[in-house]
């Protein structure tokens, strides 16, 4: 006999907004608590010393986590120009230093080089594997570690202006798996000074935005009562860019059972022709998500079926 799970069926996404001096685990492990539900995860990482948007998903919603992940990210970080650290953010220690400033058309000159898809090299202190072990780990235990570059997206970068002739604030769209404290660390060497993060705000994830983001202190206030679940998001929040298609009941029981779902005569042939073969479908019936699909050969094949 299955043994029952801890905790509620509870299914939706949490745009929070992540405080100070928090892991996004450890935040997720109040949310879950919060909600007492019986699963939950997040839609990408923030580091102790970044704030801001953090997507949870909680039950069905983990499901989607990937796609979420996939998403564009904006940001808005702090360069401290003169200290290079290990962390490349203000935890580490100090491995550089330059007395030189750069001028604000230096920056400007400069920032082109960073946008479109560049290489890469992510921080020491990331959760990369290497080896098996992450690389935080390593770096923490004195070790150099040795990561490969990767190619990122940058969409957009831009310099908002200077607080103090020391520190600049930047805006930065991107796509998955950028890293801002690698950004400016990278900037600052291309303008030939060092620099390091000192301070970094995440604004927006895919379609998750500050807007309608709750901090988490707030959270705490409203506890396990209806007015903490009106902050749930449904479970398709997360797949606004994904094309949807309304089902019959009859097809969204084909779909809940493992089975492809044909569309060739289907009435809306003209609704057909948005899809991409190969490509993802969202799947609904009644107003809610019945699978994420994928549409081959003029069927909706189920990718994940979500149970409500």
């Amino acid at each position: 006999m299955s043994r029952r799970k801890k905790g509620q069926k509870v299914d939706g996404w949490l745009i929070l907004d992540k405080p100070l001096g928090m892991t996004s685990t450890q935040a997720v492990a109040v949310v879950r608590r919060i909600f007492d539900a019986q699963k939950a995860g997040h839609g990408g990482t923030l580091d102790p010393l970044a704030t801001g948007i953090l997507p949870i998903a909680l039950g069905e919603a983990t499901k989607t986590v990937p796609y979420v992940m996939d998403g564009t990210k904006t940001y808005r970080f702090t360069l401290k120009f003169g200290e290079q650290r290990s962390t490349d953010d203000a935890e580490g220690e100090v491995i550089a230093t330059s007395d030189f400033r750069p001028s604000v058309a230096a920056i400007e000159a400069a920032l082109p080089h960073f946008i479109g898809l560049i290489e890469q090299v992510p921080p020491q202190f990331s959760a990369i594997k290497v080896g098996g072990e992450r690389a935080y780990d390593l770096a923490r235990d004195g070790e150099t570690v040795d990561l490969a570059p990767r190619q990122i997206r940058i969409d957009e970068f831009r310099l908002v202006g200077f607080i103090n002739p020391d520190e600049a604030v930047f805006e930065v769209k991107s796509g998955k798996g950028a890293y801002m404290r690698s950004l400016a660390r990278d900037l600052a060497l291309h303008v030939g000074s060092r620099g390091h993060i000192s301070a970094l705000r995440r604004l927006s994830v895919g379609g998750f935005t500050e807007e309608r983001a709750i901090s988490l202190d707030a959270l705490k206030s409203l506890g396990h009562i209806p007015a903490a679940f009106e902050h749930l998001l449904p479970i398709e929040t997360a797949l606004d860019d994904i094309p949807a298609l309304a089902l019959s009941a009859t097809e969204a029981i084909r779909l809940r059972s493992g089975q492809p779902v044909g569309l060739l005569h289907r009435q809306d042939r003209d609704r057909l022709r948005e899809f991409t073969p190969g490509g993802m479908v969202c799947a609904m019936s009644e107003g809610k998500i019945v699978a994420l699909t994928r549409y081959e050969g003029g069927e909706l094949v189920p990718v994940r079926v979500i149970n409500h």
